[in-house]
């Protein structure tokens, strides 16, 4: 795995930061009404992007995941100017403005979306690294599911095909410890998410997905064993989301006392303390990194709001890929 340094954890910190005001942003637009639709954010949830990025082969390595997806993208390489313009449904978007907020994608930077069905796209990153082994190809999926995901069959199904096959996919559940509303102690008979992977011989282990550097180390290694053609792995990543399901979700389920005791051992504050204590950076340096990330994220809006909606008949252009298409042609 690279070296974690100074560069690393400035890094981190920049991209973090960014990760979480583009996402207050999007609040802030979702109640202008200027994005429509769901909206599922990340906020809390950084440290597994971070850690799983820098351990990650970004020249070769993909990535898939469920609807609370605005970000990953941004870390593959998507220009995250076009990934606010498709959440406002803008034809400059990663989808020309028609996949929205639950389904960002990008074919060039191996980003396979941000799927609307709960446990979807399990079975896709399996399919994915599947291609992968069956051309020769040394590229290792990363498939990211909620804890809510690890109830639908397919992820059973899959884990056991993915084994039998010793498929290049580390699957990793991005547990924040309520599928939609309802706690994991209510919906499981075993709590301990990481087991479900054991029950088919699979490579599997919890990590502390509220800390990067535990997070790049674990995905490391299964991301190498992958790699060498030891087969897949299943990771659990311990995390908290400190806003609701969506934007519409009241969050009667919790408490405020519990957000409050989870934001103590924030991601973003955790790497700046670090920052701070190792000396990495001034207190000039961090506040030029937040006038920067200010910056972007206004750039981002700017440029989502100039662009225009798609026109009504790039839908049609968009979707049907033969050019004669009877349908096309009864539109009239």
């Amino acid at each position: 795995m690279r070296k974690v340094g100074k560069e690393t954890y400035l890094g981190w910190y920049a991209d973090m930061l960014f990760w979480r005001k583009f996402e207050d942003r999007c609040a802030a637009l979702y109640i202008q009404q200027k994005i429509r639709g769901f909206l599922h954010l990340y906020s809390g949830q950084e440290a597994i992007l971070a850690g799983a990025l820098h351990a990650m082969d970004l020249a070769q390595d993909r990535m898939i995941t469920a609807y609370r997806n605005h970000v990953q993208p941004m870390g593959m390489g998507v220009d995250p100017k076009r990934v606010m313009a498709e959440l406002m449904g803008r034809v400059t978007g990663t989808s020309k403005g028609f996949g929205g907020s639950m389904h960002i994608f990008s074919k060039a930077h191996r980003f396979y979306g941000g799927h609307g069905i709960v446990g979807g796209q399990i079975p896709l990153g399996a399919g994915i690294a599947f291609a992968d082994k069956y051309f020769g190809r040394q590229a290792v999926t990363l498939c990211f599911m909620g804890d809510g995901a690890v109830r639908q069959g397919s992820f059973h199904e899959t884990l056991n095909m993915a084994m039998n096959w010793k498929l290049p996919v580390v699957f990793v559940c991005e547990n924040n410890h309520y599928a939609m509303g309802t706690s994991v102690a209510r919906t499981a008979s075993q709590t301990d998410i990481y087991k479900l992977g054991l029950g088919c011989g699979m490579p599997s282990a919890p990590v502390d997905g509220m800390n990067p550097i535990r997070v790049a180390e674990s995905v490391y290694e299964a991301i190498e064993r992958a790699r060498r053609g030891g087969g897949p792995s299943f990771l659990e990543a311990k995390a908290y989301r400190y806003r609701g399901h969506s934007m519409s979700d009241a969050q009667t389920y919790r408490t405020k006392g519990e957000v409050a005791e989870y934001k103590k051992i924030d991601p973003i504050t955790q790497v700046l303390q670090i920052i701070q204590e190792r000396g990495y950076a001034s207190e000039k340096q961090i506040d030029a990194i937040r006038d920067q990330v200010a910056e972007q994220v206004a750039a981002c809006v700017e440029f989502a709001e100039e662009s225009a909606f798609p026109p009504a008949d790039l839908l049609y252009r968009e979707v049907y890929e033969q050019a004669d298409y009877p349908f096309v042609d009864q539109i009239d």
